[in-house]
């Protein structure tokens, strides 16, 4: 419409180039570009409307399209080499880009984009480029092995070319804005705490944690390396999941209660590695899986077969040697050492003034809104005087918390305080979930941009959040007993080449145990919820079942039914086969009821692909 003499010209000669180019990316490259010229907060939902009035500004004229057009025809080829690495011809830059897609999201774009963009001004040599690629995939990497929540990634990288300093080389230029970022690129301290002890087979993604168990083996640099590529490789658990008495009895040699020492030490970096035998390996005594690991290719397995036994000390050994690695191979923030200045508490205090009448939140979602942690707003409101409504955050089960106190003059009862407020509260104490406000819904009434804090998960990064809440809330509201049966159920889908999804429910995070199936519709058997004031629960989803095939058939459901009815304190009826039935996270207790579900979820995982 704004090329009444030129259009047949320019269609022929950028449009249709770009869209045989490009395809469905071509919207994309019109974000982006957007982005990097200016518009770093538009949304995705409002490039038509945002495009429109960026051609106005430029006054609509056939020359302003025509040089818009030739500004998306020079960046085409960025995206199209960030889409498809092999086109790099650097073999360096080609691998950083190559693992930097282990990350499903396109929030990285934007940086990637500028830095393409500066190579090809001449701003920055391939081998600096590589070496700010190495930077932006020891942010990502750190951030997923120390579980730091990716709500903010999105604004991080597209705040960054727009931050990156004149004074400085564009990659240190990089390094240096990654690091201010309020601590949220793990110092090599923290990334050493979290190899101990965190359950990395249960964080990010499969794509991701199998990329940092390569990189680790890549490390030892030998000289036949593995070519990743073409081998069938899958994560083993060295400890098993499983665990015979002859593997608890080796855990209690080290002290402590073996099965707890399980529980905890399980998923950690320490025993995972890489294997193409993992069914072989199985929960055999760690003898018999020393001679197959001895055989392995990999340098990860020949030092893990190099020991006389597995038990605590040897896991815990092996985390501190895969940290050194770590930290060589993923560098940390500069400054490390340097303590944080104080936070601009402002916005905080901001957001509780404008609670209105009634109205409270969460420590989770003030922290969300001003990109901090739980923890530290809640350590700030107990000790800051003078915050108003500070009162009116509460934990994330809607209760006061046990922690709470007042920060200056005691005033009385919290729960009186919060009734003449106007919240209301049930006779557990809980607060009416209908008075609560999200981080976008406060966001909205302080008139600021609520991107990225809506309730509902805009792209994959909010998996890690989500992830974190249902753990954090099935620790806390379930038996410990329990709990290990969850993680082994969630351990077992995910050897079966089943992912997780999870509800933004305000009260509860929900678990989804998904199974893609390219062509057609997923399909989940089971939704987990932790629940509050009673026992977590397993929903079976016949309700959703039911409208994908081969589900649809109510005599394969019911087989689904009658599997789960031979596990005791499992009794479903025939009459809820379009319904969804539930049954006790108690039933998960027993170690030979988690063996049994996996083996239902093995038949449910052949059935839906056959």
């Amino acid at each position: 419409m704004c090329l009444p003499t030129q259009a047949e010209r320019i269609y022929t000669d950028l449009w249709l180039p770009l869209e045989r180019d490009l395809g469905d990316r071509l919207e994309q490259l019109m974000w982006l570009h957007l982005v990097l010229t200016g518009d770093e907060r538009v949304r995705r939902q409002d490039l038509y409307v945002a495009q429109q009035e960026r051609l106005h500004r430029a006054g609509g004229t056939e020359a302003a399209v025509e040089s818009y057009l030739r500004e998306l025809t020079r960046r085409a080829p960025h995206l199209r080499t960030l889409t498809e690495p092999d086109r790099e011809p650097d073999q360096a830059v080609r691998d950083s880009l190559r693992r930097l897609a282990s990350w499903p999201t396109t929030a990285a774009y934007p940086a990637l984009m500028a830095l393409l963009e500066k190579r090809e001004l001449g701003e920055l040599s391939t081998v600096d480029l590589a070496t700010a690629l190495g930077y932006m995939e020891s942010f990502l990497v750190r951030r997923m092995i120390c579980k730091v929540a990716p709500n903010s990634l999105a604004r991080i990288f597209e705040d960054l070319p727009a931050q990156l300093p004149a004074d400085q080389p564009v990659a240190d230029g990089v390094r240096w804005v990654l690091s201010g970022q309020r601590r949220s690129w793990p110092t090599d301290e923290e990334l050493r705490t979290a190899i101990r002890t965190k359950r990395f087979y249960q964080q990010g993604q499969p794509a991701q944690r199998k990329l940092v168990l390569q990189r680790l083996e890549e490390s030892h640099e030998h000289p036949e390396p593995v070519d990743f590529a073409k081998a069938k490789l899958t994560i083993e658990h060295v400890l098993p999941q499983t665990p015979t008495q002859e593997w608890l009895d080796v855990l209690a040699e080290d002290g402590g209660d073996p099965v707890e020492r399980h529980r905890e030490l399980l998923h950690t970096l320490g025993n995972l590695t890489l294997t193409a035998v993992n069914a072989t390996l199985s929960n055999h005594p760690f003898q018999r899986k020393q001679d197959l690991l001895a055989a392995s290719h990999l340098e990860l397995n020949r030092q893990i077969a190099g020991t006389s036994r597995w038990g605590a000390g040897e896991i815990l050994a092996r985390a501190e040697d895969l940290a050194d690695r770590a930290i060589r191979l993923w560098p940390g923030p500069v400054g490390a050492h340097q303590v944080e200045k104080a936070r601009d508490w402002s916005l905080l205090h901001r957001a509780l003034a404008a609670l209105p009448a009634g109205g409270w939140t969460t420590y989770g979602e003030m922290a969300a809104l001003i990109d901090s942690h739980p923890r530290p707003v809640g350590v700030h409101l107990a000790n800051t005087p003078g915050v108003v409504n500070a009162h009116r955050v509460l934990g994330f089960d809607g209760r006061v918390s046990a922690t709470f106190r007042w920060a200056d003059a005691d005033r009385g009862e919290v729960l009186d305080v919060l009734r003449a407020d106007g919240v209301r509260l049930d006779e557990h104490n809980t607060a009416d979930w209908d008075q609560w406000l999200s981080a976008a819904g406060i966001a909205e009434l302080l008139g600021l941009d609520a991107t990225g804090l809506a309730g509902e998960p805009e792209d994959a990064d909010d998996y890690d959040i989500y992830s974190g809440r249902f753990e954090e809330q099935l620790e806390m509201c379930n038996p410990a007993d329990e709990v290990q049966g969850v993680d082994a159920l969630l351990s077992c889908w995910l050897e079966l080449g089943g992912r997780f999804g999870f509800g933004d429910g305000a009260k509860v995070t929900s678990c989804f145990l998904l199974l893609d199936r390219p062509g057609r519709k997923h399909v989940w058997p089971f939704t987990i919820y932790p629940t509050y004031g009673a026992a977590g629960y397993i929903e079976v989803v016949f309700l959703h079942l039911a409208t994908r095939e081969p589900f649809t058939d109510p005599a394969i459901r019911d087989e689904l039914r009658l599997r789960l009815n031979k596990i005791p304190g499992i009794d479903i009826p025939a009459s809820k086969l379009a319904l969804r039935p539930s049954f006790p996270l108690t039933v998960l207790a027993d170690p030979a009821n988690v063996r049994a579900l996996g083996e239902i979820l093995r038949w449910f995982r052949d059935t839906a692909e056959r």
